[in-house]
């Protein structure tokens, strides 16, 4: 996992704040986050940051339920998703490719779910995304 771009700020960042240190990658997270919203209708977004050593990351959710957190680094940024049970198994019946089901198996399990970490390196990384955000929600 890269390292959170906000580590030591106390107060969520601005656009520009983001916009600055993504770079390039500003496009590939305005059209995932508009993805989200259009597709899976995931319009539900809030900034939060567990303590300044973590950083802050944009949360995504449902009503209640958080869905997918993006986490800015310099230059690109991380997502994560917790699959719970049902949901990994969802994406073992899934067309995903098999890089992407060894990525789910290879993933650390927690009480809650098993934490799923992606280092986005492009545009043609956002289809997996939000396949698994679409998995989350129906399980």
């Amino acid at each position: 996992m890269l390292p959170n771009a906000f580590l030591g700020k106390t107060e969520q960042p601005t656009d520009a704040e983001l916009a600055a240190s993504l770079g390039p990658a500003k496009s590939i997270w305005d059209k995932l986050v508009a993805d989200l919203a259009r597709e899976l209708d995931l319009t539900e977004r809030e900034w939060n940051s567990y303590s300044p050593k973590w950083g802050w990351a944009l949360r995504i959710k449902r009503k209640k339920r958080n869905i997918i957190y993006l986490s800015p680094s310099q230059g690109s940024f991380t997502i994560t998703l917790v699959l719970g049970d049902r949901a990994v198994k969802a994406t073992y019946d899934s067309k995903l490719p098999q890089r992407a089901i060894k990525l789910i198996k290879e993933s650390k399990k927690y009480p809650e779910g098993t934490a799923i970490y992606i280092d986005v390196k492009g545009a043609k990384d956002l289809p997996f995304i939000k396949k698994l955000a679409l998995i989350k929600l129906e399980n």
